[in-house]
């Protein structure tokens, strides 16, 4: 009986822990890498990103998903947040549906977006509201965010 009751605790204890993992808001984060010549100096310089662990310099598109560890540190930390998350939780963002001829491609090529997540190909106006499953996947790895 007591090994039953340990059994039982310990299974409790390892879906828990898996539970509470695979909930982590930084796990739901796409922080990319640490090619920026900022990084691993203390200070998230992603412009992707906003909060008092950010850099007092002047922000470059350049340095978007290149400061994983200063951002990654700061966003666990609660030091700054993810500005798509802010807009997110915001009411009024409608992805619409997959009717572009683009959808589930990987690339948004919806023009009301903007970020690395977009397509690198011409932005057409009937694609808006036609491509939501990779506009919101690249929108909530904060990859993108509304113009």
């Amino acid at each position: 009986m007591v090994r039953f009751r340990v059994f039982i605790l310990l299974a409790g204890m390892a879906a828990f822990c898996v539970l509470a993992l695979a909930g982590s808001p930084a796990a739901a984060v796409d922080f990319g890498d640490d090619s920026s010549e900022w990084a691993d100096d203390g200070e998230c310089d992603d412009p992707r990103f906003a909060g008092d662990g950010m850099t007092a310099t002047p922000l470059l598109d350049a340095d978007i998903l290149h400061d994983a560890t200063d951002c990654e540190q700061a966003y666990s930390a609660g030091r700054v947040t993810l500005k798509s998350r802010q807009t997110a939780s915001a009411p009024g963002i409608n992805f619409g549906d997959d009717d572009s001829d683009f959808a589930n491609d990987g690339e948004c090529d919806d023009p009301r977006f903007d970020g690395p997540g977009m397509t690198t190909t011409t932005l057409l106006a009937t694609d808006i509201l036609h491509d939501a499953t990779d506009c919101r996947q690249a929108f909530d790895a904060g990859r993108l965010t509304v113009k």
